[in-house]
């Protein structure tokens, strides 16, 4: 019989909540090697995006990605969807399409059977079905804590292929899924959730992506990324350095999922998000505590970020509401100013 388990027992974060601070990651991926040069790497480590994309020469690209993380809900399935979602959306960030994915599996065998490790794997394979791609193999070790993701692979056409560094002034800037979602995770964890109130989040979290595939092909849509642990604001300053422009944020119109800003007053902030503002903090303008918690929160298979051209936005906006997406602008790009991202 599989045990009746709580996965979030068994990790000391959860989600993209465990990831390295931006900080600390820039100081691991220093290096003193002389840098190789391959011209058919069109996208690297240098810009901090998605997923690598190498050129195939023939008019498209092979774009490659893995994410991983502990678990962030309890129920086994469920951790595995989310996971999946998570890592396939780095392929749809770069407007590609998901050909195949391998899985990455952590598992404490001395403390968990190995049938709830079944478990989560079906349900990255659900996904993965979801998608249209096969869960096509992967590789396994006994870990103390309970890992999964995946190692994705895509293929973009070289005229669609979005990368993070590419925005330009004077554009929208849109979020296809509501924040919060690290706040009403460690809400759970806390033991301070409300019947019900996670699974907004559990909703939000296993809504892949795949509109990425469908905005990219219009041409005004100049930058694309996922928001993941780095929350909003990380994201989007990696988006205005790479660009050299600025951006305002109008905080009225973020999506925000419901009962969050209850939560966040019971002081359930994820240490990621504390993290977070201490990485880029002096980047972003004045802030309420409020706007820095929820613009900072460490998301786990977020939405896209996207940045559109004005005269794009019928379009993109005619794309999204046949995904069943009903989005309004959070803010815009500007030239570039004392600071990246100014919040209003």
């Amino acid at each position: 019989m599989m045990q009746d388990v709580k996965l979030t027992q068994y990790s000391h974060g959860a989600g993209c909540g465990c990831k390295i601070s931006p900080k600390l990651l820039d100081t691991i991926l220093k290096s003193s090697r002389t840098k190789v040069p391959y011209p058919e790497l069109l996208v690297g480590n240098d810009s901090k995006d998605d997923a690598a994309a190498f050129d195939l020469g023939n008019g498209t690209s092979v774009l490659s990605t893995t994410d991983f993380f502990m678990p962030i809900v309890d129920d086994p399935f469920t951790f595995g969807r989310i996971a999946a979602t998570n890592a396939i959306s780095d392929i749809y960030a770069m407007g590609g399409k998901p050909l195949m994915a391998i899985a990455i599996f952590g598992w404490p065998i001395d403390k968990l059977d190995a049938e709830v490790g079944s478990r989560v794997i079906d349900g990255g394979r659900s996904v993965c079905e979801e998608a249209g791609i096969p869960l096509a193999g992967g590789h396994s070790i006994d870990s103390p804590e309970p890992i999964f993701g995946l190692a994705v692979t895509g293929l973009a056409e070289n005229k669609n292929l979005k990368r993070n560094d590419t925005a330009e002034e004077d554009c929208e800037i849109f979020l296809t899924k509501g924040l919060g979602i690290g706040i009403l995770t460690t809400a759970q964890k806390q033991g301070k959730i409300a019947d019900g109130d996670i699974d907004v989040a559990i909703e939000a979290m296993c809504a892949i992506n795949k509109v990425g595939q469908e905005i990219a092909q219009l041409e005004g849509v100049t930058a694309l990324t996922d928001v993941t642990g780095f929350g909003l604001l990380g994201h989007l300053s990696e988006i205005c350095e790479g660009s050299n422009i600025s951006a305002i944020i109008k905080y009225d119109k973020v999506p925000v999922l419901k009962n969050v800003k209850k939560y966040l007053a019971m002081d359930c902030i994820p240490g990621g998000t504390r993290n977070n503002f201490l990485s880029y903090g002096d980047k972003i303008g004045p802030m309420t505590h409020e706007q820095q918690n929820i613009l900072c929160d460490a998301q786990t298979s977020g939405g896209l970020l996207c940045v559109v051209r004005k005269e794009s936005v019928p379009a993109f906006l005619e794309i999204t509401e046949k995904s069943g997406l009903s989005l309004e602008s959070i803010g815009q790009t500007t030239k570039r100013s004392e600071h990246l991202i100014e919040v209003h």
